[in-house]
């Protein structure tokens, strides 16, 4: 791995979750912002961490403009869809110029977007922060011969800091007799059932509820398709959102980004 990216993952250590908004990481000499959010984009695409992403552009999509253009919308869209929709239609605009209140603009913004009705002009990363694998990764699979003086004394403590901090884990999961043992799918479903019963969601429980409940030990692709294969053998039914404005953006972007249409956000267990 080149050092440009070590040492961005090991920055990462030095903060709370090993979370932290963007524009916190201090650049090295001679880098520009655009060099260090496609070090980010690297280091996504290995898995090694992730990020949310801020859209400052929108403008509207073929598909969009044929839906508006053909005077269904009203019918198939929120009103505040609608207003996002014809906003965007004059030409590309910011968020804030949609004339959505902010407390749910995002959620109508990206329920627009999973539908293919706008499309994104630009955004900027906003938080990053280091996942599973990347601990994993530092922690039991990187390695160097390198003997350049690019590693401060500051991440070497925080680096200490991850191993200690995993070798406690794994004996506590030893002691535990391996309690990291995945949930198998009738396990799931179990936990659906008990969720939608002590939460009183009526059969309608939203997916944030699980990936709070799951991830860890699940990843999000791996609860994902353990839903789909649910689905399939017809022990639940996933369900699309409507009405964003119940829910935060966060518990929006919980549910699965679908090809056309909605999020699935609602599991529907029988």
């Amino acid at each position: 791995m080149d050092i440009k990216y070590l040492k961005f993952i090991l920055k990462l250590l030095s903060y709370k979750n090993y979370r932290v908004p963007i524009n916190k990481i201090q650049l090295e000499h001679g880098m520009k912002a655009y060099d260090r959010d496609e070090i980010c984009y690297y280091l996504r695409d290995q898995g090694l961490v992730e990020f949310t992403r801020e859209v400052t552009k929108i403008n509207i999509s073929a598909q969009g403009k044929s839906l508006l253009d053909s005077k269904k919308a009203s019918n198939s869209l929120t009103e505040e869809e609608l207003k996002v929709l014809k906003a965007t239609a004059r030409g590309t605009i910011s968020p804030g110029e949609t004339g959505i209140v902010a407390a749910y603009r995002k959620a109508v913004i990206i329920d627009l977007l999973d539908q293919d009705l706008i499309k994104v002009v630009a955004q900027k990363i906003k938080e990053v922060w280091l996942t599973e694998k990347g601990k994993q990764f530092l922690c039991q699979e990187y390695s160097s011969q390198s003997t350049a003086k690019e590693i401060s004394l500051k991440m070497l403590s925080d680096y200490l800091q991850l191993m200690r901090k995993n070798y406690i884990q794994q004996k506590e999961q030893e002691f535990s007799g391996g309690s990291n043992n995945k949930p198998t799918d009738s396990e799931i479903l179990a936990v659906i059932r008990d969720l939608d019963h002590n939460l009183s969601t009526d059969n309608y429980l939203p997916i944030f509820h699980l990936r709070e409940k799951l991830q860890p030990p699940f990843s999000r692709t791996e609860l994902d398709q353990a839903l789909y294969r649910l689905e399939r053998s017809d022990q639940i039914e996933l369900s699309s959102l409507q009405e964003v404005r119940c829910y935060t953006l966060e518990q929006v972007e919980a549910g699965i980004p679908q090809n056309i249409g909605g999020r699935l956000f609602f599991i529907i267990p029988y």
